[in-house]
């Protein structure tokens, strides 16, 4: 019997050791890749000209007039730190849980989102990115692990392509790669292209060119089939603030089947921190 105990002891500190090496191994990967995305910072960007967008349909001149004020450096990059609510079930029952995040933004190259969580007892914590989706509970034991596949970079490019249209307006200025279009009188579409993919996004602005609201097409398989399609996906921004030449927003509230009555928002975040890091040298 004795014997029988030692070997499960030792069997569950293994184990232990084996998960806490992993979950280390991962924190790794975030911090490189967030490390990556922040060296794409322009070292010398160029200033924002009134110029740059007048080619544009009315409605992106009158966003890029808001967000962008003259002779602004056009970072890229942002890192942002928020605080928020995070759903892990359905507009029903959403079961919000506390969260905050560390997040790089670096559109169209990638993203990092970094978060940890809590709901009553019980503890999560992990990232999502351009390349993974993985989340740990009381950072011990993994319960989703995916990404890697065409599905999951498809699906993350609409995420960070539009929230691009949220903190790093500088990076969907027109340009070979990425297009804009009118919808209507207060809504213009730009199209992003990299890597192969493309994504469009919708942006509403007010009569003074504030960001309404963002709305996009995105590949994702958050429905009851389980099954990789496009649909509806966006939010709701308000609270802006001016940081280093931009207005961004504050506030953020976005989820699925935006637009429709089965829309309710599984992300509602505060930013507390917003910054342009400049690139290392």
């Amino acid at each position: 019997m004795k014997v029988l105990l030692l070997v499960a002891f030792v069997f569950v500190v293994l184990l232990l050791v084996g998960l806490l090496g992993w979950r280390q191994l991962d924190n790794r990967g975030d911090w490189s890749e967030m490390n990556r995305l922040r060296a794409l910072q322009p070292e010398e960007p160029e200033r924002f000209s009134q110029a740059m967008v007048s080619d544009l349909p009315e409605p992106a001149r009158r966003y890029f007039s808001f967000a962008i004020d003259e002779g602004t450096p056009l970072y890229t990059v942002a890192q942002i730190e928020m605080e928020g609510q995070f759903s892990l079930g359905s507009k029903d029952v959403p079961n919000y849980m506390n969260m905050s995040a560390t997040q790089v933004l670096a559109a169209p190259d990638g993203f990092v989102w970094k978060m940890a969580g809590r709901l009553g007892l019980m503890r999560m914590s992990g990232s999502d990115s351009g390349r993974w989706t993985r989340f740990w509970l009381v950072g011990l034991i993994p319960v989703a692990r995916f990404g890697g596949d065409a599905d999951h970079t498809r699906s993350a490019f609409g995420r960070y392509v539009a929230e691009a249209a949220f903190w790093t307006p500088a990076a969907i200025l027109p340009g070979p790669n990425v297009t804009w279009e009118a919808v209507d009188q207060d809504t213009a579409r730009y199209t992003i292209h990299n890597g192969g993919i493309a994504q469009s996004v919708d942006v509403t602005v007010d009569s003074d060119g504030q960001p309404t609201r963002v709305a996009f097409e995105r590949w994702s398989n958050a429905n009851p089939e389980g099954v990789h399609r496009l649909q509806p996906f966006g939010g709701y921004l308000t609270d802006f603030q001016l940081v280093q030449g931009f207005r961004v927003p504050m506030h953020v509230e976005a989820g699925n089947w935006f637009g429709t009555d089965d829309y309710f928002p599984f992300f509602i975040a505060n930013v507390t921190e917003l910054a342009y890091p400049a690139r290392a040298p």
